[in-house]
């Protein structure tokens, strides 16, 4: 037995959320009976009909995208700004194609776009530590007492959230232009908690650019462009310490 809710996002019918509005609204049929109570359960066997269509089950797709700057790691905006899902092909966005996770509008790097929803929930599940390696450029010259503080640990926000990196070091000081390159990995910390570590520090981001997540890394895939994951990525993905429930 499955949630309902769960089986209409596995179909690409709509997100969870928006499956529970569907429900709510009274356009589920299970067995030809309209379905209005949210965690209602089915099994394999029942028929789901949505505005009297029935549903198929989806075809998951996995993809590694290069982001460029500018870009939203959204499906939707109402600003009309340029989406990561602008960069792919019709015939690859038919899915309902989403990003695990996030990277800021001025970042770039490596984007997993999928459609399987219990891959993202897992990967961005506080208990999956997966490693995340990024190349960040900040203004000024970073000095060595700064890295040291920086791998012992950073307080950030309001409450103080203790961020502590997996790996830190300099990999370029351009003293010309007064900025210097830090090559950062992180598993339990997150993307947009880069930006206020350094500010702590006293030095603003110039550029950020995520180069690795988990083992898969950008090698071959062009800014801007993407590739179909391998299976054996996939499977690594799914096999992350943290639980994931789905089929591997």
């Amino acid at each position: 037995m499955e949630r309902l809710n769960k089986i209409l996002a596995a179909s690409n019918v709509a997100s969870r959320r928006k499956a529970d509005e569907l429900i709510l609204a009274g356009r589920v049929k299970v067995n030809n009976e309209i379905i209005t109570q949210l965690g209602h359960s089915v099994k394999k066997s029942d028929e789901i009909l949505v505005d009297d269509r029935p549903i198929s089950k989806a075809n998951l797709v996995y993809f590694l995208l290069n982001k460029p700057s500018g870009y939203l790691s959204t499906t939707n905006d109402d600003k009309k700004r340029r989406k990561v899902t602008d960069l792919f092909n019709a015939k690859d966005v038919t899915e309902r194609l989403y990003p695990v996770g996030r990277l800021d509008y001025e970042s770039a790097g490596a984007l997993i776009m999928t459609n399987d929803g219990s891959l993202t929930k897992h990967l961005t599940n506080i208990n999956t530590l997966i490693e995340k390696e990024y190349l960040v450029r900040v203004k000024g010259i970073v000095i060595k007492e700064k890295i040291r503080q920086l791998r012992k640990g950073i307080y950030i926000g309001k409450q103080k959230h203790l961020c502590v990196p997996v790996f830190v070091a300099i990999e370029e000081l351009d003293k010309v232009n007064q900025s210097t390159l830090i090559r950062l990995v992180l598993s339990d910390v997150k993307n947009k908690d880069i930006k206020p570590m350094f500010q702590a520090l006293g030095h603003e981001i110039k550029t950020l650019t995520r180069i690795r997540f988990g083992d898969i890394t950008l090698d071959g895939v062009k800014r801007g462009s993407y590739r179909h994951l391998k299976i054996h990525e996939v499977k690594t993905l799914k096999q992350t310490n943290g639980g994931y429930c789905g089929k591997v």
